[in-house]
């Protein structure tokens, strides 16, 4: 049995697990990632890219070759909302079940898209192994063991039969809702269980589109045969998506749904009981709400549906898992390069497992109101997507003077408060034009007005601490000058002010004034790069 090292050893090679490789790679972290299917998806499964996440395909470099993959313009779709009908033949008389907000231009500088994963999967692989990952498909984790300095972690080629050890600093399970790094650690989950069951049906019908006679939508229902079937739309249709509830409880099972049965269930959808319809793919799944108690144990952490799981409606699943993905590679890359303490990984369990479980409730709230369940509660619960996916909030020791203990706020707040995501800005650097979003990757960035003594102070730090500080004073006279709204007014704060961003893009500490002298800038950076020797 031979022996390996790496840095950071990641299991499961959906969109999560990728993710943490590229954007580990971005930080010159190399990886290894191990997936026991024998290659990227197949299917579209998961195919709604929010604005959130295309951000950090623009911060990793991979925006355009993601963007290529849009069918046309998808935007129209996301804008037809969710709807429902008695069958597609009828659509217009479609009744609208939600209409979410997803973007804007003074939001972000990215727009949702859809893309079937089946292909983005593919660019996250080629991205990922560029940047250093040793991707192995066909290759299982069979256990591990954990101790003070790394983890061991045993695979199995399923192919070959070959078994090998790896010897890794730092193990990432992103290996889906049935996660064998999870029920190793023994982490226990909690949430509602099984909700409803439902199975995927992959299918072409030429004559449907016609039939939609044009209608965009993200998710249009139709009663199919006393059942009712969701028809997705995103990622185009070849093939399409269609997919029904069954009932366990009533004795149906998967095998139960041979494909004249599938053929049976569109057509009555459809309302066209002579529809050409031919079967490619079935695949059940269970629509569920499940959030592990903790998202690291030791040298381990969760990812993903490995770390939570909750019903598709929102289309949070895949993007909160990316945006996890996200969260936990600066902060391992930060370590790993000697400048960011312990605690820095710590404030991954804190701050994801709080949206994760935020995240699980919003689904579930939708959930209800698709299927014709909700009550007054449910509605006022709700917040609009928008904020689900871009206004979330952090809540750690990293986030320093938060305003707001809240994950998710009733209307979208985007002004500069600690632990929220730094308002976008549009600003030009010489000839070029860039969004505040975009200077946010590897290092903190501090920025401020006219406040020099806040620049000297940044320096001064960023040299004591050894942790890496860029500094930029946006105006006319800065190093970039806003040029569709004053930055200030946006994040808040008086010109001789300043605000200290993460490399991911949240507010660590603003002060809406002077400065304070340049020690208290120390132990702001030492906070939010868990540095508690500083603290």
């Amino acid at each position: 049995m031979r022996e390996q090292q790496t840095s950071v050893l990641i299991v499961g090679g959906g969109p999560v697990g990728l993710t943490t490789a590229l954007f580990l790679g971005r930080h010159g972290i190399r990886t290894i990632l191990v997936e026991k299917r024998d290659g990227t998806s197949t299917l579209p499964r998961a195919p709604g890219l929010q604005a959130r996440t295309m951000e950090l395909f623009r911060g990793a470099g991979i925006r355009k070759e993601i963007r290529e993959l849009e069918m046309d313009d998808s935007h129209p779709y996301f804008e037809g909302g969710i709807i429902k009908v008695q069958s597609f033949a009828e659509i217009d008389d479609a009744v609208t079940l939600e209409s979410p907000s997803l973007d804007g231009p003074t939001v972000s500088p990215e727009r949702v898209m859809g893309c079937g994963q089946d292909r983005y999967e593919k660019v996250l692989s080629n991205k990922a192994r560029e940047a250093g990952c040793d991707i192995r498909f066909h290759t299982e984790l069979t256990s591990f063991e954990q101790d003070a300095d790394g983890v061991t972690v045993s695979l199995r080629n399923r192919q070959t039969g070959l078994e090998e050890t790896v010897r890794s600093a730092w193990l990432v399970g992103a290996d889906g809702a049935n996660s064998r790094t999870r029920t190793q650690l023994g982490v226990p989950q909690h949430g509602r269980g099984t909700v409803f069951n439902a199975l995927s049906i992959y299918f072409r019908a030429p004559e449907l589109e016609q039939l939609l006679n044009g209608r965009k939508f993200i998710l249009c229902y139709a009663n199919a045969r006393g059942t009712m079937m969701g028809l997705s739309r995103l990622h185009g249709c070849d093939p399409w998506l269609a997919a029904p509830i069954y009932h366990p409880e009533r004795g149906e099972t998967p095998e139960d749904f041979t494909d004249e049965r599938c053929v049976e269930i569109v057509r009555a959808a459809s309302g066209a009981p002579d529809m050409d319809v031919r079967i490619v793919a079935k695949v059940p799944w269970e629509g569920a709400q499940r959030v592990s108690e903790s998202f690291r144990t030791g040298r381990v952490f969760l990812a993903g549906d490995a770390a939570h799981v909750h019903p598709p409606a929102g289309g949070f699943g895949a993007n909160t898992g990316i945006h996890d993905a996200h969260n936990l590679a600066w902060k391992l890359a930060a370590v790993l390069h000697g400048w960011g303490g312990d605690a820095l990984l710590d404030m991954y369990d804190t701050e994801r497992r709080r949206v994760g479980s935020a995240m699980a409730e919003q689904a579930m709230v939708r959930n209800r109101i698709r299927h014709g369940n909700a009550e007054a509660k449910d509605r006022a619960e709700m917040v609009d997507d928008i904020i689900v996916t871009l206004g979330y909030r952090y809540l750690s020791s990293g986030i320093i003077d938060p305003e707001d203990s809240r994950v998710l706020t009733p209307k979208l707040e985007l002004s500069g408060e600690p632990g929220t995501r730094a308002p976008h800005v549009w600003l030009r650097r010489g000839a070029e034009s860039v969004s505040t979003v975009d200077l946010f990757w590897d290092t903190y960035v501090l920025l401020t007005v006219s406040g020099e003594d806040w620049i000297n102070a940044a320096h001064q730090a960023a040299k004591e601490l050894g942790v890496p500080v860029r500094t930029y004073r946006i105006g006319q006279h800065g190093d970039l000058v806003d040029v569709d709204r004053d930055w200030a007014t946006a994040n808040s704060i008086k010109p001789e002010g300043a605000v200290l961003v993460r490399p991911d893009g949240f507010v660590a500490w603003r002060s809406v004034g002077g400065p304070r002298s340049g020690d208290s800038l120390v132990r702001v950076l030492a906070r939010a790069a868990g540095r508690t020797d500083h603290s």
